[in-house]
């Protein structure tokens, strides 16, 4: 064989090392970008499969507080049912999501901000239990969220560096949305005694 020939067949090896080898990278920060979304729903989904026991124990205590039970439980129902494909995660598709999960959290809010009011429910051992679990799900929420933000920065980044902006484009590998902050969450919560 020739030298010149000897020289493109390595350079051509070469290229499709790299382009496989590029591919491949690509392909796992996907996956990894779906698995974190992943554990964002499984805790969201935590947080929904709580609220039925919490409401039913404060149920038992403030009977008359109905209004306040009735928009938690709509909260979760229209916070379960929004779906959203890892594959195809939008911004305007991950608002909707995160604004039926912050109506949730609000209605929360309201349902144990009520419970000041009902001495005996916040000694009940059941209603602080699912209190501290419901505190934790949140923790893990914003856990899964950062990762979940982690995970697409990195992917993102991946996909607009030269040289593998081409390999992404050429096989359709697109921008990952992240969470942001919901409105308002930059003030304060105002406590009062």
């Amino acid at each position: 064989m020739k030298k010149g020939t000897i020289i493109i067949v390595a350079i051509v090896a070469i290229i499709a090392i790299w382009a496989v080898s590029g591919y491949n990278s690509l392909v796992n920060m996907d996956e990894n970008v779906s698995n974190q979304w992943a554990n964002v729903e499984t805790q969201y989904q935590r947080r929904a499969d709580l609220i039925p026991n919490l409401v039913n124990t404060v149920k038992g205590y403030a009977a008359h507080e109905k209004e306040t039970l009735e928009g938690v439980i709509a909260a979760r129902s229209q916070a379960t049912q929004i779906k959203v494909d890892p594959t195809d995660l939008t911004p305007e598709k991950l608002a909707e999501y995160q604004k039926a999960q912050g109506q949730l959290a609000t209605a929360l809010g309201r349902l144990l901000a009520i419970t000041e009011n009902y001495p005996d429910l916040k000694a009940n051992q059941n209603f602080l239990e699912l209190q501290a679990q419901l505190e934790g799900t949140e923790n893990r929420i914003n856990v899964a969220r950062k990762n979940f933000n982690d995970a697409a920065k990195a992917y993102n980044t991946a996909i607009r560096r030269f040289p593998k902006n081409m390999l992404a484009g050429m096989f359709g590998f697109d921008k990952r949305a992240y969470f942001e902050a919901a409105e308002g969450a930059e003030q304060a919560p105002q406590v009062q005694f």
